[in-house]
């Protein structure tokens, strides 16, 4: 078995070499192909290091391949693994800052932030999607480049490559659901719906148990229910039993927004948005990850964020392999699942996962307090992948207008033009002109 990683300099990669490691009876991998852009040379080769001294250590048969050639590393995989980042972490601390000089929340993945994103990722993406095509077309493409919802989408629309949409997030609010009710993960049973970074447990469930109505009492009375790099703002008891359903912690910049950008305004100007933060922290991961004698994922990895992402990725791809029918959060084409959103939408949802790979579990209606929001969110998102591919600056203003951070079309208008300045390197579909 094959896998290639793209974006294998990511600081993230020795998570993944330990999750290949842990369920190797499972995955059986013979060769991993580390593969990533010559300016990221340095940072490919400290991460290939480290990465080769764990397998070595493993004492598994498994080799490590370091490359450039992307086309090289994609051929005959039997899967495909992105986590790249077109613009590296300035791009991203661009995201960040844009938004609030109008007052508007600046985050990577949602709202402006995950729209200059989007346009970036896109078209990246879909050049790797034809390779994939035409190199190694049965290969599975598991995605975890962010804002992953409209990557997927964006694949699944424009090309025939078998691809998984994969986010931390679901499994990060099991772990914590567990903690909050001191309970086992394997005992707990819970039901995703929504899209990515706008996902909502539906359904909370100990051993055949109801437990919805004790987690929203023990969130309520201060119980933490966050992930890192989102600030605590402290969830409202009434809402969320007016909700009666879990939301995920990026719903804090949707239903918190005024509280979200007053935090975000004063972390910025006290600490750093958080790329100028994880730039930091990287540094110093870079160094620890230099050490010779290093051959384990070093603890200071939790710092960087992604937590259990390695989990997620390698028990996905171990159902695939093994055909066991597990059940996994992902994002997928809607095909009915969601009856209220477009049969070719990518949505975020429950799965059984055999080897025809995920396998939704039916939804239905959702309620108009859930199905709302996501409506909104979900015409963003398509107009964004439409502005994304074509270049159509009206459809890339209508986005933005359409996302519920952005307060009018003037701001908006404003918002699209200095995303389109600063990222003009990275967006050859668009033509700089002023927008009319």
């Amino acid at each position: 078995m094959k896998i290639a990683v793209i974006g294998g300099g990511s600081s993230y990669t020795p998570e993944l070499i330990e999750g290949i490691i842990l369920r190797a009876t499972q995955i059986k991998a013979d060769e991993i192909v580390l593969v990533d852009i010559e300016a990221g040379k340095e940072k490919l080769e400290i991460v290939g290091s480290l990465a080769k001294r764990m397998i070595k250590k493993s004492g598994l048969p498994i080799t490590i391949e370091l490359t450039f050639d992307r086309v090289k590393a994609i051929t005959n995989a039997d899967f495909v693994l992105t986590q790249f980042r077109v613009g590296g972490l300035d791009a991203r601390a661009s995201d960040e800052r844009i938004p609030l000089k109008y007052d508007v929340i600046g985050q990577e993945t949602v709202g402006p932030g995950g729209f200059a994103k989007a346009l970036r990722t896109i078209p990246v993406i879909l050049d790797i999607c034809k390779e994939i095509e035409q190199y190694s077309n049965d290969a599975w493409l598991i995605n975890f480049t962010n804002p992953a919802g409209i990557v997927t989408e964006a694949i699944h629309k424009y090309t025939s490559v078998k691809a998984i949409g994969l986010c931390n997030v679901p499994i990060n609010m099991k772990q914590m659901t567990a903690t909050i009710l001191e309970v086992d993960r394997d005992n707990l049973n819970m039901s995703f719906a929504g899209l990515n970074h706008l996902v909502y447990a539906t359904k909370v469930f100990v051993n055949g148990e109801d437990k919805m109505s004790t987690l929203i009492e023990r969130i309520a009375e201060g119980r933490n229910m966050n992930m890192r790099n989102i600030h605590d703002v402290p969830w409202d008891k009434e809402f969320l039993q007016a909700l009666n359903a879990l939301p995920c912690p990026y719903h804090r910049y949707y239903y918190m927004m005024d509280e979200m950008l007053i935090e975000e305004k004063e972390a910025a100007e006290l600490r750093g948005t958080r790329a100028e933060q994880v730039k930091i922290i990287e540094k110093g991961l870079f160094e620890t990850y230099k050490n010779p004698n290093l051959d384990v994922k070093p603890k200071e990895l939790e710092e960087r964020g992604g937590s259990l992402y390695s989990e997620a990725a390698i028990s996905l791809i171990s159902s695939i392999v093994t055909n066991d029918h597990a059940i996994h959060t992902v994002n997928v084409p809607n095909n009915g699942t969601i009856t209220d959103l477009p049969d070719n939408v990518v949505i975020e949802v429950s799965c059984t996962v055999n080897s025809e790979g995920p396998q939704p579990i039916q939804v239905g209606k959702l309620p108009p307090e859930l199905n709302g929001l996501i409506q909104q969110i979900k015409a963003f998102e398509q107009l964004t992948i439409e502005a994304a591919v074509t270049g159509n600056k009206q459809k890339a203003l209508l986005a933005l207008t359409t996302n519920p951070f952005v307060p009018s079309s003037k701001v908006a208008k404003l918002l699209l033009d200095e995303i389109l300045e600063v990222n003009q390197a990275y967006l050859p579909q668009f033509s700089m002109k002023a927008l009319v």
